[in-house]
């Protein structure tokens, strides 16, 4: 085998041990029956049952996994709106500024975004009473980046459509919101669950945004987490982190056999309707 070869599969393989390798430790010393997170005392679930009655931890992840969950479908419904815009639509007046705004989110800092979002929302606070930082706050900022995310994704399997098909519809007598319902939707399906998954795990994982917009009673995981580093990691935290990874890998399988088998159907109607 040719010595670049090697050199490929070796430099592959170190980029995804510097990837995976941490989380295979965090999940192994999830198991560790010790109070120091770099000393293995052999294994225990004592953890994952003290997570059990770990109230604060139970709380945060619950409120992440229902904040996550309405960021990445609000994103996708966004992003899909946005990206059929600047994809259908080349000139519009404003299409530039819309273009950039959409955008802005990716390059902006997250403290900028924070902070921004922050001043907004205590400056409507002021004029309307509402809304009081909480979840919902946090979920507004959590909206805000995920729908750039979701825009980009779907805006790209967009620009690869054949438009061809779209114009047989409409020439078949379908309606716009026929041809989007009926024909557009199905084929960019795949996108719209790469945005989901996407913006759900930022969703999940974020802090900077979470910090600037959270209130009473509305602390995310990472935000505990975060807090609780200061002090020093519990073992505790591991199995957290554990049950997060193994939650997002299940998601991730799911959707993964559910697209793959959603186009192999799809091919095969194509197919079948060539063969006619």
């Amino acid at each position: 085998m040719k010595p670049g070869v090697w050199f490929g599969r070796a430099w592959l393989a170190a980029g995804f041990a510097f990837l995976y390798l941490p989380i295979v430790a965090l999940v192994l010393f999830s198991f560790n029956d010790s109070q120091l997170p770099n000393v293995w005392r052999g294994f225990t679930l004592k953890w994952y049952a003290a997570l059990v009655q770990d109230e604060e931890i139970l709380r945060g992840f619950w409120i992440s996994l229902k904040i996550a969950f309405f960021t990445a479908c609000g994103s996708v419904v966004m992003g899909t709106l946005a990206a059929f815009a600047l994809v259908k639509y080349h000139r519009f007046k404003g299409r530039t500024l819309f273009s950039g705004m959409v955008n802005a989110p990716l390059v902006m800092p997250e403290v900028v975004v924070g902070l921004s979002l922050l001043l907004m929302l205590v400056s409507v606070q002021n004029v309307l009473g509402i809304p009081e930082k909480g979840a919902l706050t946090i979920w507004i900022g959590h909206l805000l980046l995920g729908m750039a995310y979701a825009t980009v994704v779907i805006q790209a399997r967009l620009q690869d459509l054949n438009p061809q098909l779209e114009e047989a519809a409409l020439d078949l007598g379908a309606k716009p919101h026929q041809v989007f319902w009926l024909v557009t939707l199905p084929m960019i399906g795949q996108s719209l669950a790469s945005a989901w998954l996407l913006t759900f795990t930022i969703s999940l994982d974020d802090v900077v945004l979470s910090a600037f917009l959270t209130g009473p009673g509305a602390t995310t995981l990472p935000l505990v987490i975060f807090s609780r580093a200061k002090l020093g990691l519990n073992p505790t935290v591991n199995a957290v982190a554990t049950v997060t990874v193994v939650i997002v890998a299940i998601g991730v399988l799911i959707a993964s056999y559910l697209i793959a088998n959603a186009e192999r159907r799809r091919q095969q109607e194509m197919a079948a309707a060539f063969r006619s």
